[in-house]
């Protein structure tokens, strides 16, 4: 690991500056992050000098920010991978886009969804056709799981921003100023509205997850209060989030999944995409019909 003399040596924002703060630096931790490994693959993406791809791609290894897998022997030729320091970032990705998409990019409204003619909504809807990387997210009881199987023949994720048992995990309830949030309040309708309707899903093919960025004991409370006959899932180490660059909002300390359903299929492909929802109850028939759209 490299040792910096820059800044103020005490200062953990200054330290952590000498190592991710640049530019390019971020936003090749986003694409590798994203799935992309390959040194071409990232220059290309990027549209960065070779150079200066080596350049910070060495530095990231040298500060165990990211590790060097070989791939290709003769002649060498390496993936880059996030290591356990390299995820502990991703919070900061995932702030920096909340924090650009409300500020920058909107009005500074603290909001839940999203307008149908935004970047945030071009740039989710864009995820059609992209490729899921295998990824674990955290089941009720705390075992890793990756939501998409060649089990089914669709998967459906719907994401959430939180739904909460009456006296569970965290309190009563939804958090103090939910509903003043557009777009936060209709979970639980949303969740009662996929469990009345599983029949339907499982006559398509199709395996239904709950994710939201809650606790896991906060989703057990949760699906046994609403008897849920569906798995729940974890994503509180917004691995999901910064894979996709799912948009997110910030709430009662907690970074939270705007409302939105993925369709995907056997192969972790994005076939279809909800965004925004502005009834989340209706969108259970939406998805029903896009999985039949798909279908056909």
């Amino acid at each position: 690991m490299r040792h910096t003399e820059a800044g103020d040596p005490d200062c953990a924002i200054s330290q952590a500056l000498s190592v991710v703060g640049d530019t390019w630096t971020l936003l090749l931790l986003r694409d590798v992050a994203g799935g992309t490994h390959h040194f071409d693959a990232l220059q290309n993406g990027l549209g960065i000098s070779r150079k200066v791809l080596a350049e910070r791609l060495k530095g990231l290894v040298a500060d165990e920010v990211l590790e060097k897998r070989l791939y290709h022997p003769h002649p060498p030729r390496y993936e880059y991978h996030l290591t356990e320091r390299g995820r502990g970032l991703l919070p900061v990705l995932v702030a920096l886009q909340d924090w650009g998409g409300r500020h920058l990019l909107g009005d500074g409204t603290l909001t839940a969804t999203s307008a149908a003619d935004s970047a945030e909504t071009r740039r989710v809807l864009g995820l059609v056709g992209r490729r899921l990387p295998a990824l674990d997210l955290v089941a009720v009881d705390g075992t890793a799981v990756d939501p998409v199987s060649a089990e089914h023949a669709w998967t459906v994720l719907y994401c959430y921003p939180g739904a909460f048992a009456p006296g569970g995990p965290g309190g009563n309830g939804n958090p103090p100023g939910w509903g003043d949030i557009p777009g936060a309040a209709g979970c639980t309708l949303e969740s009662c509205t996929y469990r009345d309707r599983m029949g339907e899903f499982a006559a398509r093919s199709a395996a239904v997850y709950g994710v939201s960025t809650q606790r896991p004991d906060q989703l057990a409370a949760f699906a046994e209060h609403a008897r849920l006959p569906f798995p729940l899932l974890s994503d509180a180490a917004l691995g999901l989030a910064a894979t996709l660059r799912l948009p997110t909002f910030r709430a009662a300390g907690v970074d939270r999944l705007k409302r939105l359903t993925l369709v995907l299929d056997a192969s972790r492909t994005i076939r279809g995409v909800l965004y925004p929802i502005p009834d989340p109850a209706g969108s259970v028939e939406e998805a029903l019909a896009l999985l039949d759209g798909l279908s056909d």
